[in-house]
């Protein structure tokens, strides 16, 4: 029998532009549907549910160019990867809770089914472009394909669907996947999956192909770090300083992961991701301006 053609890998920016999240094309369910716990990430309480004391009649957050200034890091940090407009657009056909809001339980509800689906949607999507992974490629597509049908269910199906066996599914495959990547590069076979690492003095430390899975690093220091081809699904990178750090190649890094934590003009990300607004300049980008600087006039 002839061999069976490959699907080709989807391009990095191809199909991960509807992954993107588009408030424009959303109801602010970000804002409403979760709930929040007064703590370093939101200023206040707030019950799912209910919509944030912040959000405009028009959708709009009224702090959102000051949300870290007001005590709000976790927000700014916050991606639906796209499953925001794809309730709002597509799920309930542009009905909006507010002018309807006989709907507005159920789509608080389809929303945090839908999040997840999206987000397994970013890591499938990337897991078809990593060459090591070839021999899954198959399996992938899919799942690709399923999750994405899934996506496209009725309000009520969303409502009665078992998100946490179809994500059990998908992970295993993920699993799989980084391991294939992972044997590329792995030089000791570090396994730091879901590990306690808050605070930790990393700086420097190898973790080249690493298995960083759900791995708390917390306020951990990372600067100079190499993470590359590093599986860094799920690992909390709240306050972790990646100044000067390598993710080159890690996989399954999300641009939510890199907004939480802080790092510099050195540090190396993969070419699908955008470097933080609120990260600092580099070391050697700071030598470098002081020294246009006239004397007196430098104040970092």
């Amino acid at each position: 029998m002839p061999e069976e053609p490959q699907r080709p890998a989807p391009a990095p920016d191809g199909p991960r532009l509807s992954l993107r999240a588009d408030c424009e094309r959303c109801f602010g369910l970000c804002c409403v549907a979760p709930a929040l716990s007064a703590s370093a990430d939101f200023a206040i309480d707030k019950a799912a549910g209910h919509p944030c004391p912040n959000l405009r009649t028009d959708f709009r957050c009224a702090i959102h160019p000051r949300l870290r200034q007001e005590g709000f890091p976790g927000c700014s940090v916050y991606d639906c990867f796209g499953a925001g407009q794809k309730v709002a657009q597509v799920t309930f056909g542009g009905q909006d809770w507010r002018r309807a809001p006989q709907i507005a339980a159920q789509m608080f509800k389809v929303f945090t089914i839908m999040r997840q689906l999206h987000e397994l949607l970013w890591y499938l999507t990337e897991a078809l472009t990593l060459h090591p992974a070839r021999p899954l490629h198959g399996d992938l597509s899919l799942a690709l394909d399923e999750t994405e049908r899934l996506t496209h269910l009725s309000p009520d199906a969303l409502g009665e669907l078992d998100v946490t066996a179809h994500r059990r599914h998908v992970n295993a495959l993920l699993r799989r996947t980084s391991e294939l990547v992972r044997a590329e590069a792995r030089r000791h076979g570090i396994d730091r999956s879901g590990a306690d690492l808050i605070g930790k003095d990393l700086s420097g430390a190898d973790l080249g192909g690493a298995d960083l899975r759900g791995a708390y690093l917390t306020g951990a220091d990372l600067s100079g770090a190499d993470l590359s081809m590093a599986d860094l699904t799920g690992a909390d990178f709240r306050g972790a300083d990646l100044s000067g750090a390598d993710l080159t190649g890690s996989i399954f890094l999300t641009q939510s992961q890199l907004d939480a934590a802080s790092g510099d003009l050195d540090t190396k990300l993969p070419p699908s991701l955008t470097r933080p607004a609120h990260w600092s300049p580099s070391e050697s980008a700071i030598a470098a301006r002081r020294a246009r600087e006239p004397e007196g006039r430098w104040r970092g």
